[in-house]
């Protein structure tokens, strides 16, 4: 397929209305506003929710105690950081071959001769640049990625964004299996993986039942004024990716997308035990996997930003209470953890957007709704 080609130019959509009308009023003139450019809203909220992290995590050290940390941060194998990061690495090479899985089972993979619709490479830089937005609740945000192809591809976004959904719900099921082999002997460790197992299962049952999905999307079509109307404008595009997502979330299509999730979230939770390794402190694998995983889960099921505060407080205080962890080696491990994870995979996600623009200049370029 190819590109999509550049928007035209203004004067032929909004000059056409004036032609054969008579020369123009010269009596008013009317100033445009600069478009605003997508990339640079896009940079403006990522760098609120990194000043937010900033907080986050200064409040965090100035509880604990500023010393304390800094004096085993002075002791700390750097090595082990660089480790946690190869891991969630390897990770993203999990979910890779997940995203590829999926783009295979819609048929979107290869055309209709079986040559590849887009080379692996250039698949791999649209599967990462969805990190770029990974910081959003719920991981929701990374439906950029299907924004990013259809610009580059032209494939409709409700086809592709299903993908984002099918992710999520593979990953819920990985974490929640992962809180559920750890949390039998841990306090409130099964409390979590029940309430992720409700929100599973709950989507699964909206986007296996049209009815049920159609009885929640109708009363939202009946609404009043702008977004009743919005509802019913969008409703088709939004059926349409419900197939589309009842198609990956079908028991056949579950399980290996499952294992995978499994495999890689196990390899994060890994990452952080790694980390506690360099400072020298003893917690074992199956117990720092099951940590992460549990505030990994809360910081999902909290409608926050990249589940900041909400995940790093789990993980924290799990090690301090269940794991007996020193604080300051907790903080500094959660604070090293979520740099490995979180923040390593928002600026994986940059380079690829970058290098995405390489070959795509115009990517991205075009204006927004509002400046139309």
């Amino acid at each position: 397929m190819e590109p999509l080609p550049d928007d035209p130019p203004a004067s032929s959509i909004r000059g056409a209305e004036g032609v054969g009308q008579g020369p123009p009023s010269t009596s008013t003139t009317v100033v445009k506003a600069p478009a605003q450019r997508p990339g640079s809203s896009l940079a403006v909220r990522l760098l609120f929710v990194a000043l937010l992290g900033v907080v986050v995590y200064g409040v965090l050290v100035v509880v604990r105690g500023t010393d304390k940390i800094a004096r085993e941060l002075a002791t700390f194998e750097g090595w082990t950081f660089a480790a946690a990061c190869g891991l969630s690495r390897t990770n993203y090479g999990l979910r890779f071959l997940k995203w590829e899985y999926y783009l295979g089972v819609l048929g979107i993979r290869r055309d209709e001769h079986g040559r590849r619709i887009m080379p692996v490479h250039e698949s791999l830089l649209v599967f990462l640049s969805g990190f770029v937005l990974t910081i959003t609740p719920g991981k929701v945000g990374e439906v950029f990625k299907s924004v990013v192809l259809k610009e580059t591809r032209g494939i409709e976004l409700e086809i592709t964004a299903p993908i984002v959904g099918g992710e999520r719900v593979t990953d819920l099921v990985g974490i929640i299996v992962l809180v559920a082999v750890g949390g039998a002997t841990f306090p409130g460790g099964l409390l979590w993986a029940a309430l992720g197992a409700v929100l599973v299962g709950a989507i699964l049952v909206v986007v296996a039942f049209s009815s049920v999905s159609n009885a929640i999307l109708g009363p939202f079509k009946r609404l009043p004024g702008s977004i009743g109307r919005i509802v019913t404008l969008y409703a088709p595009r939004i059926e349409k990716a419900l197939d589309e997502l009842r198609v990956l979330t079908s028991p056949k299509h579950l399980v290996i997308p499952s294992l995978l999730s499994i495999i890689g979230w196990s390899l994060e939770g890994i990452g952080v035990y790694v980390v506690l390794r360099g400072f020298h402190a003893t917690l074992d694998p199956p117990r720092a996997t099951f940590f992460y995983a549990t505030g990994t889960l809360a910081g999902a099921l909290v409608p926050v930003p990249g589940g900041l505060g909400v995940t790093e407080k789990v993980l924290e205080e799990s090690m301090v209470k269940i794991g007996q962890v020193p604080g300051a080696i907790a903080t500094a491990t959660m604070i090293l953890s979520r740099l490995a994870t979180l923040w390593f995979a928002v600026v994986v996600g940059f380079v690829a957007l970058g290098a995405l623009r390489m070959k795509y200049p115009t990517l991205l370029s075009r204006k927004t709704p509002s400046s139309a």
